[in-house]
């Protein structure tokens, strides 16, 4: 056969709506942590469309080590098993708190409510930073009623808080005005 060695990316085990997590245990694919995991993964996806653009490095690089971080926590997300060493750590949740602290300093103070929007990538980064909450949300829905190592609802918030600071950042370095928000009535 030509393709003896060639693994096939399709399974057929997730044709009747159940799928593999870690410890062999198969879940709905509805089941929230999916949908954690899945958003988690739309992330990812979607800085891959930022990554396709013309960045600072600083920003590149930061954006790269963000997509291997969020492999980790997609492992976390599938792994039910308290007892097992959890990838998402306190470590990673700082690495965001002191890029967040750097990249503000070259921010003036925000005085109003910003709408997404200027530079195309800071608009993309608004994007990715409405997904992150989507999976922040679906890990707080977990929560209620599973386990998830603690440190995923902490690195996912910090996240969003990094994206909206550097989607500021993108437009300042390119001489783009935030978007105000302004009270229109119709």
């Amino acid at each position: 056969m030509l393709y003896s060695s060639y693994m096939r990316i399709y399974t057929k085990t997730g044709d009747d709506g159940f799928t593999g997590i870690q410890n062999g245990k198969r879940i709905l694919k509805s089941n929230i942590r999916i949908k954690a995991y899945g958003s988690v993964d739309e992330v990812n996806s979607s800085i891959g469309i930022i990554l396709s653009y013309t960045l600072d490095n600083d920003i590149r690089d930061l954006l790269n080590k963000i997509q291997n971080m969020l492999f980790l926590i997609g492992s976390d997300l599938s792994n039910l098993n308290m007892d097992y060493t959890h990838r998402t750590t306190s470590d990673m949740v700082t690495y965001l708190e002191k890029n967040i602290d750097m990249y503000e300093r070259e921010l003036s103070p925000l005085v109003n409510f910003i709408i997404p929007g200027g530079h195309i990538i800071s608009s993309y980064l608004h994007l990715s930073r409405s997904i992150i909450r989507r999976a922040e949300t679906y890990v707080v829905e977990i929560l209620q009623t599973e386990y998830v190592n603690k440190h995923v609802l902490e690195y996912l918030n910090r996240l969003s808080d990094l994206f909206f600071v550097i989607s500021r950042v993108v437009n300042k370095r390119n001489n783009i005005s935030d978007v105000i928000w302004k009270l229109e009535k119709p």
